[in-house]
């Protein structure tokens, strides 16, 4: 058996055994010793690994595979030596400033036995809010010293937690290289200035001196570099001031839970999420697959998927496989029924039961329901050479269920609305193909935080709401590095416009390619004028027409546009002088001879890190643009067609986990309609199963005989489309997602009612439609 990394082969099981019998008074600690010679089981620096092995030795205990010798209990910290420690240290008080503390001194603690060691202890035992420890895993400790005034604090440095999900999602990290690279990111998890010792600035000061020199110390002392330090700041006890002074990088909240909360009972206590990278590259070396994990993926590639719900959710780490099956279930029924309630959606009681203790189980999360989906999304973007990462916002009302737990504010607050709030990323091809999701942000605001405004400008961005535009482009930057071939856009609406997701995007060639229409309000300045004065003042490149789809009241029209361009340099805005300036590309449109019924004609300032020198390159980026309109019919499909906003779950964790399920069906009866008008001419059965296609065949032609050969996908969706109330006549065009979404709930029905009354000689073993997949 394979326990963490290593092999436990039944001779080395029974070699423990025989050991221990053998030498009944040996120590455990010994024990540990001699089985990691035996297994060549070392660290990075040729020490061995007795304590990854102690614990590996009580599991197999546990599984009554090995029996262990009596344990030792540890000697504890005795309170005498304290007390020693107590004499030795005399605490100043000091009130200056950061130039008049003299020399300060970072002094790693060497030993634990060292009198390092008992003024450490002594100064968080008696001032740090959680005393002196224990520490996890492998650790670092240092005392602060002023020449001048003596002892002012410490800091200390351990294991990382191991599930975090706001730090997992910046980095961006597989659960593969998570488990193999999780050891190159750093807790520091102690920091203290005794309270005697007040200096402005000085925390700051000694996080970024520590932070220069830990990676030597770490390495000498473990034989591996760190790549990243995390820390937590109590969120109604600290600001982290000094740590947003120092350039840590805020990550969001914990969940409350504590190391030891197995049983997934939150304390309540949550904790805002520091991150300081420790070299220019760190996400790409944290997100690097062990050496042979593709080569082995290679070899054993896996089994082909039986439908579209296995290829979009099979991936999911729920960790039993019975919430597998019933995920792939609960999918598949929500799918044939898009609209319908949980119990209609489930066709029985029994199905209906387990889909709601599917939603409710706490082991759960969004997050994990939409990984393997995310990956499917990738190994289409990586069939394409340009693809559209088209981010959007869009609030889920709750407001008619207002018994539902966790819900926050949607609208002004005159309005009261309340419910969730989400922001996509939704991926296209260049003819408007949704290819799947890359990242899906769902969060609902706090009700009692009603002075946000007037802060805002002195929050740093990864407080603010916006900061979701840099989340989601780091969720297409993970996706660009898995697609090298492939040239990501992350596509933006006047929202986006802020200066950090420019910086962002502009630190190397390797990262996604931007486009963003700017927001006129924000007087965007290039050097002396403005971004539309100077717009103005281009030669106009020429004229170009697109479509402007029906938007509520508005009816559909062909726009005139007049296009300009160039390259432009963006000033950082007035109050971050801290922020350099960007150098982009300019496309401006604005329409002409546009009718008196056109209440407001289009004006676009679109920004883009693409480059735009000719008059082509130009409409490039405007019909890239345009295509941003595909992930507000998304969006429609979710709240019209899967009935998203209707459903009634108590609590927002599980309606996010019922979100999960609706938007990636959503998302496939958006592509269907898209693929049937994209290649109408590929067979139904790229689609439909065969019994559904021979039963919407045998429905529409009213013949029990259903045609030897399948129908291609266009004719196939069109007469689905029919079930829905698409009439196809010829000012009607192509099918609509809203005719789509009420076909298949009938033909799901007529499907099913096929495999009951056809001869078992054309289908073969009548199949149950509650009981079997789709697509």
């Amino acid at each position: 058996m394979i326990v963490t990394s290593q092999e436990f082969t039944p001779d080395i099981l029974k070699r423990i055994n025989e050991t221990v019998v053998a030498e009944p008074t040996i120590s455990r600690r010994s024990l540990s010793k001699r089985v990691c010679g035996w297994l060549n089981w070392r660290s990075e620096n040729g020490k061995l690994k007795d304590m990854s092995c102690r614990k590996v030795l009580l599991r197999l205990q546990k599984e009554g595979k090995i029996q262990l010798p009596e344990s030792e209990k540890p000697a504890r910290l005795q309170k005498r030596v304290i007390y020693r420690a107590i004499q030795e240290v005399e605490l100043p008080t000091v009130f200056c400033n950061l130039d008049e503390m003299g020399t300060i001194e970072i002094i790693p603690v060497q030993s634990c036995h060292s009198k390092e060691s008992r003024i450490w202890n002594y100064l968080m035992q008696t001032h740090h809010y959680l005393g002196a420890g224990p520490l996890c895993g492998k650790q670092i400790r240092y005392l602060l010293r002023s020449s001048r005034y003596g002892w002012l604090g410490g800091l200390s440095f351990s294991a990382p937690a191991w599930h975090l999900k706001g730090r997992d999602e910046i980095i961006g990290w597989s659960i593969t290289a998570r488990k193999e690279n999780l050891k190159h990111v750093v807790c520091n998890s102690r920091f203290l200035i005794v309270p005697t010792v007040q200096v402005p600035n000085l925390a700051s000061w000694i996080l970024s001196r520590v932070a220069k020199r830990l990676t030597e110390d770490w390495n000498g002392r473990y034989g591996y570099k760190p790549v990243l330090l995390e820390t937590f700041v109590e969120k109604d006890r600290f600001r982290g001031t000094c740590y947003r002074a120092a350039n840590w990088i805020y990550a969001g909240l914990t969940s409350g839970r504590g190391r030891q909360d197995r049983h997934h009972e939150k304390s309540g206590i949550q904790k805002h999420i520091y991150l300081y990278p420790l070299q220019g590259d760190w996400q790409e070396t944290l997100c690097m697959e062990p050496e042979g994990c593709a080569e082995a993926n290679k070899e054993s590639p896996r089994k082909k998927p039986v439908d579209w719900a296995e290829e979009e959710f099979w991936g999911a780490e729920l960790g039993d496989a019975r919430l597998t099956k019933r995920l792939l279930a609960i999918a598949r029924d929500f799918y044939a029924r898009p609209g319908a309630d949980i119990p209609q959606a489930s066709g029985t009681r029994a199905k209906a039961k387990g889909a709601y203790r599917f939603l409710d189980n706490k082991q759960i999360e969004m997050k994990t329901l939409l990984n393997p989906h995310y990956e499917a999304t990738v190994e289409r973007i990586k069939k394409q050479s340009v693809v559209l990462a088209v981010q959007d916002t869009t609030s889920l009302n709750y407001t008619a269920h207002p018994s539902t737990q966790g819900l926050g504010p949607i609208t002004t607050k005159k309005m009261n609305s309340v419910g969730l709030i989400v922001h996509d990323t939704m991926t296209f091809t260049e003819e408007g193909t949704p290819l799947g999701l890359l990242d899906v942000q769902c969060w609902a605001r706090d009700t009692e935080d009603r002075d946000k405004s007037k802060r805002r400008h002195r929050e740093p961005i990864e407080n603010k709401e916006s900061y979701k535009w840099l989340k989601s482009y780091h969720a297409a930057a993970k996706a660009q590095r898995c697609c090298p071939d492939t040239m990501i856009v992350s596509v933006g609406d006047r929202e986006s416009d802020i200066h950090e997701l420019f910086t962002e995007a502009l630190k190397n060639d390797t990262l996604p390619k931007l486009l963003v229409r700017a927001e006129r309000t924000r007087k965007r300045m290039t050097e002396n004028e403005t971004l539309w004065e100077k717009m103005r003042k281009e030669v106009i490149a020429g004229i170009q027409e697109i479509h402007v789809p029906r938007s509520g009241s508005r009816p559909a029209r062909d726009a005139r546009l007049e296009v300009r361009f160039s390259k432009v340099t963006l000033n950082s805005p007035k109050r971050r002088k801290d922020m350099k300036a960007v150098v982009l590309w300019a496309v401006y449109v604005c329409e002409v001879d546009y009718g008196e019924d056109v209440a407001s004609p289009l004006e676009w300032m679109l920004l883009t890190t693409v480059e735009v020198s000719t008059f082509e390159q130009a409409i490039e980026k405007i019909m890239w643009y345009a295509r941003r309109w595909g992930i507000e019919v998304y969006h429609r499909v979710m709240k019209s067609g899967c009935k998203i906003e209707d459903r009634q779950l108590g609590n927002t964790d599980r309606i996010e986990n019922c979100l999960a399920i609706d938007m990636v069906v959503a998302w496939r009866i958006y592509h269907l309609t898209k693929l049937g008008r994209e290649t109408p001419n590929l067979p139904c059965t790229v689609y439909f199963r065969e019994d559904e296609w021979k039963a919407l065949v045998g429905f529409k032609t009213r013949n029990p005989v259903p045609p030897e050969k399948p129908p291609c996908l266009r004719d196939a969706i069109w007469m689905v489309a029919s079930l829905g109330g698409f009439l196809g006549r010829k000012g009607d065009g192509e099918p609509g997602t809203t005719t789509l979404w009420r076909g298949l709930q009938r033909l799901d029905d007529i499907t099913e009612a096929w495999n009951i009354f056809a001869p078992s000689n054309l289908l073969g073993t009548p199949l149950v439609s509650s009981k079997s997949g789709y697509g």
